[in-house]
């Protein structure tokens, strides 16, 4: 997560609060209290909603036009100071702080009309949906990035055979572009999600003050078309308290993170030397102190290490709201530290699973020496199936021939004619084309399954998702 710094501040504290109390807050309340170690990345977002705001009170006929203009020059001002690295002073609460601090050195008393009507409830709000917008694009991006690797990588992968699994026992022979493209539409889905997040972020509380409201005629509706917000809110109350759109977006940054793992579990699992299906390459793997000849993916491993992160940042948050009264509680003051955190997380995690993909180097012959015979066992049934048997009779007949493989110790296409024949009446010579793992796969041609015309449609579909 983002830090800051505090320069030291020899000015007196410049506090949004404090007229009706009779002395300062103590260090240790401060210590807890003040957010800008967390919030400080907001300024950018808190900026342009502030100077949306002063057009919104010269609209109102609170602000004059020259004293909307000297705010946004200040502002303006703020903006550049805090871009070229100015950053927060000791006694700066939290972002709103300082940007009011620094502006008032900027302009001076008509700064401290800029807060009028507002409160720091809906303009922490609206800074943060602002935010989140912005990191749902961020994060589309990163996943798309990945899951073009994806599709580079399937293109090999297409005449490739292994073996799939079903409760990490060998099932049925697919296609390799087919099992690597399983992993494509999960984070296609993930976009889904991260779209949908952004739209509930894409409403506007700014205009909701405190709890009930802003006393003056601001138009909301224009506050909405220059922030490049979708709608308003309906409910002041609702609005400054409203954290569902924090609590989707890490939704969708845990599924993230969970596909990630998953995926990551998959190369790890065929990077083993006991699989062989892939060969790790340099940039995104790292060595042994002890034992010179390691190379360990560390970089998936830490990509499914961080699926427990992004597990956990959603239950802080759901386990915050659950309990909270209607409006605002400083409670949520500690939504960015979990949301920033996720998003933070997968943006260094992201990249580094596409570098790690784009240089593994797959092995085709090891895939296909992993597939036997008896991952036929299936087909077998479906030949008698298509001779006429019932299924749940070939189910059993082949079911027998297995046994029997298992127990003289051989592959099925090594048992003679004459047991198939013993195991059912309606195998014949041609049985043993059906033990083919190519053979298995092109029956499988149906919309979504491993037979290559398949195949070949669904990385067709993939790069039109993207």
């Amino acid at each position: 997560m983002t830090t800051v710094t505090f320069a030291a501040a020899s000015a007196k504290s410049h506090k949004l609060w404090g007229g009706r109390f009779a002395g300062g807050p103590a260090p240790a309340f401060d210590a807890l209290n003040n957010s800008i170690g967390i919030d400080f990345r907001l300024w950018p977002f808190d900026v342009q909603l502030s100077k949306a705001w002063a057009m919104a009170l010269y609209k109102a006929n609170v602000l004059t036009l020259d004293e909307c203009r000297e705010i946004e020059r200040g502002l303006d001002a703020v903006s550049a100071r805090l871009d070229a690295g100015e950053q927060p002073g000791e006694g700066d609460e939290d972002v709103h702080t300082l940007i009011d601090r620094l502006l008032h050195s900027e302009v001076g008393d008509v700064a401290s009309k800029l807060h009028t009507g507002r409160s720091r409830n809906d303009q922490v709000a609206t800074a943060t949906r602002l935010w989140s917008m912005e990191a749902a694009n961020r994060l589309d991006a990163a996943v798309r990035a990945l899951q073009q690797v994806m599709i580079d990588q399937a293109h090999g992968l297409e005449t490739a055979l292994m073996p799939s699994y079903t409760h990490m026992q060998r099932a049925i022979p697919v296609s390799g572009a087919h099992w690597m493209l399983s992993h494509f539409w999960p984070l296609e889905r993930d976009r889904v999600r991260l779209r949908a997040s952004q739209r509930s972020a894409g409403v506007l509380p700014l205009g909701s003050g405190a709890v009930a409201g802003c006393a003056y005629p601001i138009s909301r509706v224009l506050l909405q078309g220059s922030l490049g917000f979708g709608a308003v809110t309906q409910n002041s109350i609702d609005a400054v308290s409203d954290r569902d759109f924090v609590a989707e977006l890490l939704f969708a940054s845990t599924m993230i993170g969970t596909h990630l793992s998953r995926f990551a579990e998959d190369l790890i699992i065929y990077g083993s030397s006991e699989f062989g299906f892939v060969q790790f390459g340099d940039s995104f793997t790292s060595g042994s102190s002890m034992m010179p000849q390691k190379r360990n993916p560390d970089a998936l491993e830490l990509a499914r290490g961080s699926a427990a992160r992004m597990l956990g940042n959603l239950t802080t948050l759901l386990a915050t709201l659950k309990g909270l009264p209607s409006s605002y509680n400083k409670d949520l003051q500690d939504d960015k530290r979990v949301l920033f955190d996720a998003v933070d997380t997968l943006l260094l995690v992201l990249p580094a699973v596409a570098g790690a993909l784009a240089e593994c180097e797959f092995k085709p012959q090891r895939m296909k020496a992993a597939l036997s015979s008896t991952m036929m066992a299936t087909d077998l049934a479906d030949y008698l199936v298509r001779k006429g048997a019932t299924f749940r009779e070939a189910h059993g007949a082949v079911g027998r021939l297995v046994r029997q493989s298992e127990e003289e110790k051989s592959e099925l296409h090594t048992l003679p004619l004459s047991a198939f024949t013993a195991a059912h009446v309606l195998f014949e010579q041609d049985v043993f084309d059906a033990l083919s793992a190519h053979a298995s796969v092109e029956h499988r041609e149906v919309e979504g399954g491993t037979g290559p015309v398949s195949v070949r449609a669904q990385i067709e579909s993939a790069q039109k998702a993207l």
